[in-house]
């Protein structure tokens, strides 16, 4: 059973039907993306019960996972795959270290940690090549498990946000098995959207109350999602490997998985 919503996130969609390149749609219901889990309303554990998804792949950090534990169905299991990229983790850090703040009473000490964080940070851009130098073997699994999970099940792929991470890993894919690069963007910017309202003034009121000015770099970074960052970040997959699919490969993917995600991701006629 594919499902259009999830209760309790806010950035949860089904990647089917964006248009490939020479014809047809991607496959409803075998890719899945979202922010955390760890929110999730009855109605959501609900949904996500007679759901289709079987593998959950968790991008967050151990911190991140410890601090917000996802909220599963008790009623049956999911494989559940925890791959940790530490780039792109500021939403994360950010609500890690106000949680910390707030069981020790230091919030000054947060703020020093999250100010000095802030002043490292790159652009968006700059964070997505750094994902994407570093963890070509986890895109390369995320991209085998969607690739094997049996037809008719779907793999649910999520980070904090549902926004850095999981934007880059979903626009992998999609630009691998041959997605209209025009989709591609479109997908990656609608978190955006998505994030607007509750969660952006919910994650901008804890950063400043840290004390870190709300500059429009900081904003950015944690609710935006520009075409310019996604665009940037597949060049240079393309210019790094020749394209998405030759960097799947790169970090570890067979040819054959390649081919039946290929597959797995073609809605049929």
């Amino acid at each position: 059973m594919t499902i259009s919503t999830l209760e309790g996130t806010v950035n949860f969609r089904d990647v089917g039907g964006l248009p490939l390149t020479g014809g047809g749609t991607t496959a409803p219901g075998v890719l899945y993306r979202s922010d955390a889990l760890s929110a999730l309303t009855t109605r959501g554990l609900e949904s996500l019960a007679r759901s289709g998804i079987e593998v959950i792949a968790d991008y967050r950090t151990p911190a991140e996972q410890q601090m917000a534990p996802d909220r599963l169905p008790p009623a049956r299991a999911f494989t559940t795959v925890g791959l940790p990229l530490f780039e792109g983790a500021f939403s994360g850090f950010a609500q890690e270290e106000l949680q910390r703040a707030n069981l020790a009473g230091d919030s000054a000490a947060a703020a020093r940690a999250v100010k000095a964080a802030v002043a490292k940070l790159p652009t968006l851009a700059g964070i997505y090549t750094g994902m994407l130098r570093d963890g070509g073997a986890v895109f390369a699994e995320t991209a085998r498990r969607v690739a094997a999970s049996p037809n008719g099940s779907g793999t649910l792929v999520h980070c904090t946000a549902g926004k850095d991470r999981t934007g880059v890993a979903v626009a992998l894919i999609l630009s691998a098995v041959g997605v209209e690069p025009e989709a591609v963007a479109a997908d990656y910017e609608r978190s955006e959207a998505n994030l607007a309202g509750e969660w952006t003034d919910r994650m901008l009121g804890m950063i400043a109350g840290m004390g870190v000015p709300m500059t429009d770099d900081v904003v950015t970074l944690v609710t935006r999602a520009p075409r310019e960052a996604i665009t940037a970040a597949l060049e240079w997959v393309s210019a790094q490997h020749g394209g998405a699919a030759e960097y799947l490969l790169a970090g570890g993917l067979s040819t054959a998985e390649l081919e039946l995600l290929g597959r797995r991701l073609r809605a049929r006629p």
